[in-house]
């Protein structure tokens, strides 16, 4: 019902407790409505041999619907507001119900002033076996695990949504990182790696448990420094946008001092080695681009062919 019509009620029936009733529930509603999530899904499937190809177009309709009409917090969403990301599946074989897959899984947010969204999340995931019987329901139960292909896209939900918001407010999205938590505790029950602390390994478990270490908590900061008080700048203020995020890279070196290898970092650049360089390749020159790029050298050596793009 449209808000005029709900006004028009409220002022002709204004002392009628059953209509003042009435407008209490649809404006409820109203504060309830709006999922967080704007996404895609795209199940590639070239790789599989077989005759009914169409459950891989439904899987890919379901997870979209699953996706963006699931309301995953409780927070008031504005259309404007919802999170764009995306969820793309390869599967590299069947087996009748069951599913070998890597999952790629991208976020990113607005960049104040600006039409430009900044990347915060570029994951693979490399373990994505799970089992799917055509047009069945996808079914989230928060206090049991139930299926693979359900936990982890849930999992990855709410990392995008807790990551989202520690990019607009300094320790943001921690109820939304506690319930991805949640779903890593519940999944564990299942026995699949991908969900178990195993040494050397980089899976849902160790992100979920980097991301919630008071340890490594300065990786949430900068990610809320670097977008809210570096990138949201940018636009009106070039020198001090790019001084920020400047500062916030260089600080990540406390990360790689405290354990090499930090998944953490690897998550950090895989989604913005790009917007870096492209950052610092013209434009305002700041005071320790020189410090910067060295440090980059150190602690993100796989991108070092796109270090060597930014001007020193």
């Amino acid at each position: 019902m449209k808000l005029l019509k709900i006004f028009s009620i409220t002022f002709k029936k204004a002392f009628n407790p059953k209509y003042l009733f009435l407008v209490f529930f649809l404006s409820l509603v109203q504060l309830s409505v709006g999922q967080e999530l704007n996404s895609t899904v795209t199940v590639n499937y070239q790789q599989v041999q077989g005759s009914n190809l169409q459950i891989f177009k439904t899987l890919e309709t379901s997870l979209i619907e699953f996706l963006n009409q699931t309301k995953w917090t409780n927070k008031v969403v504005q259309p404007s507001e919802k999170i764009n990301c995306s969820f793309t599946i390869i599967v590299t074989s069947r087996e009748d119900n069951r599913f070998t897959a890597t999952l790629q899984v991208q976020s990113s947010r607005p960049v104040y002033g600006s039409s430009y969204e900044s990347p915060l999340l570029n994951i693979r995931d490399e373990s994505f076996d799970f089992t799917y019987n055509e047009f069945e329901p996808l079914l989230y139960n928060r206090n049991a695990f139930d299926s693979n292909l359900v936990s982890t896209i849930v999992f990855y939900a709410y990392i995008i949504l807790g990551v989202d918001a520690d990019s607009f407010k300094k320790f943001g999205g921690e109820a939304e990182l506690k319930e991805a938590e949640n779903v890593m505790l519940q999944a564990q029950q299942s026995g699949i790696s991908s969900w178990q602390n195993v040494v050397g390994k980089q899976n849902r478990f160790l992100l979920i448990d980097n991301l919630l270490s008071p340890n490594l908590k300065l990786y949430r900061e900068v990610m809320y420094d670097y977008h809210r008080l570096g990138m949201d700048y940018y636009t009106s203020n070039e020198e001090r946008g790019k001084t920020t995020v400047e500062k916030n890279v260089i600080s990540l070196e406390q990360l790689f001092n405290k354990t090499v290898g930090n998944y953490l970092l690897r998550i950090f650049f895989d989604a913005k080695a790009n917007e870096i360089v492209n950052i610092y390749s013209g434009g305002y020159r700041t005071r320790f681009q020189g410090r910067l790029v060295t440090i980059l050298k150190k602690i993100s050596p796989n991108n070092s062919s796109k270090w060597a793009n930014i001007e020193q």
